[in-house]
């Protein structure tokens, strides 16, 4: 158990280094065209599609290590309720299973249109890529947020200390 959950561990990884990659081929492509606009008068044509998709990139590939480190927005309207009662830690694991499961209609909603745009042979405006690439990364990325909730949510309820165990994934 101990070392799927290592594997499990490490592969979380490949998302953040997708994203950190991004970020900064975002951060050269930016600063690329900032100084051709500026100083040779020649922007770069396809900046825009190129920045929309690496911040598609840089969003979802962000989602499933944000699922298993519990670091999504919340409010904390009735932590004290429920931790007077001790029945936080139950709360968390029921709240991470539906969330991981009503993120499924989400992902599945975006399958439809990353067919749609494969169909339809949809292409962005100036490199002509075919936009269904993005959209079936953001779906993958949206089932991979979800099956780590679910996951996350599990191990809350039923192995809560295999969490302090990797608490610095």
């Amino acid at each position: 158990m101990v070392t799927i959950l290592q594997i499990f561990r490490q592969a979380l990884w490949i998302p953040v280094v997708l994203a950190s990659a991004a970020l900064f081929g975002l951060m050269v492509l930016s600063f690329a065209d900032v100084v051709m606009r500026s100083a040779l008068d020649a922007p770069i044509e396809a900046a825009t599609e190129l920045i929309r998709i690496a911040m598609a990139i840089i969003v979802f590939s962000a989602l499933p290590m944000l699922g298993w480190r519990d670091e999504h927005i919340s409010v904390d309207l009735l932590d004290g309720v429920f931790n007077r009662l001790r029945i936080a830690r139950i709360r968390d694991g029921v709240i991470q299973i539906v969330c991981g499961a009503i993120l499924y209609f989400p992902a599945d909603r975006i399958v439809a249109l990353a067919e749609r745009a494969r169909d339809f042979g949809d292409l962005t405006e100036y490199l002509a890529i075919p936009t269904f690439y993005v959209a079936w990364f953001i779906a993958i990325m949206t089932f991979a947020a979800a099956a780590v909730m679910v996951l996350r949510g599990l191990v809350t309820l039923f192995r809560p200390s295999l969490l302090s165990e990797f608490s610095n994934t």
